[in-house]
């Protein structure tokens, strides 16, 4: 595998010039100082990985040149990620990590007790294709803009089975992810927990599942870590 990978947003076919931004020269030319003549490996998220030659190098501009399929497009495994985002580093870790896992889809939350009210999705985005340029990933999870729990709860489809992980579990003995088929979804809060009102509508939704995540409260960035490890190892391609 080449050392340079490149999430491009283009069709990727054998032979079919490819244009280059002046931010994806800069990072090409610029930082890993390739030329006229080198090779990296590309990748769309829709056309598999390729390796691509490049053709023209500038400043601001250049052009590469698909040569051959090194491996077909890999979906994940049907899985979400729900987080209450937290502080600025934190919720990029979250998105990072979540990116090499094998998260499909990444949908920030507003809980009662989320303290960020905002969140730039573009700039979360970004460090999506960062993580799956890094990891070997052919796909890009979505990342979605934030929307309030209750909203997002009031139009789901009930095929898909939520794990909700529930801190008041922790020190106790309580449900433990168990296997499922089908499409899923990772439910995180946020540093304060989530409230009593919030709790007591996901334990009542049918296809929420209560889950722990060992003896101990875990810090919300560790706890999304740990709860998609859980469900890659138990329904995902971990198997």
């Amino acid at each position: 595998m080449s050392k340079v990978r490149l999430h491009l947003d283009h069709p990727l076919a054998e032979g079919q010039p490819v244009p280059l931004g002046e931010d994806q020269a800069h990072y090409l030319f610029g930082v890993m100082r390739l030329s006229v003549g080198d090779r990296l490996s590309v990748f769309n998220g829709r056309d598999g990985e390729w390796e691509a030659e490049v053709t023209d190098a500038g400043k601001r501009a250049g052009r590469l040149r698909p040569l051959e399929q090194t491996r077909p497009q890999e979906m994940p495994p049907d899985l979400w990620l729900l987080f209450a985002p937290i502080k600025k580093a934190r919720t990029d870790f979250i998105v990072e990590k979540a990116a090499e896992m094998g998260c499909r889809r990444i949908l920030p939350v507003q809980t009662e007790f989320t303290n960020s009210e905002r969140v730039k999705a573009e700039r979360l985005r970004a460090h999506a294709v960062e993580a799956a340029e890094q990891c070997g990933g052919v796909f890009v999870p979505e990342v979605a803009e934030m929307t309030r729990l209750r909203d997002l709860l009031a139009t789901w489809d009930a095929g898909r089975t939520l794990w909700f992980c529930d801190e008041t579990l922790a020190g106790g003995v309580g449900p433990v992810p168990e296997r499922h088929e089908g499409p899923g979804a990772v439910l995180v809060g946020p540093e304060g927990g989530f409230s009593e009102e919030e709790r007591g509508r996901l334990r009542a939704l049918p296809y929420a599942r209560s889950v722990r995540l060992g003896p101990r409260i875990l810090r919300a960035d560790t706890a999304a870590v740990a709860a998609l490890a859980l469900w890659q190892a138990t329904c995902g391609d971990w198997r």
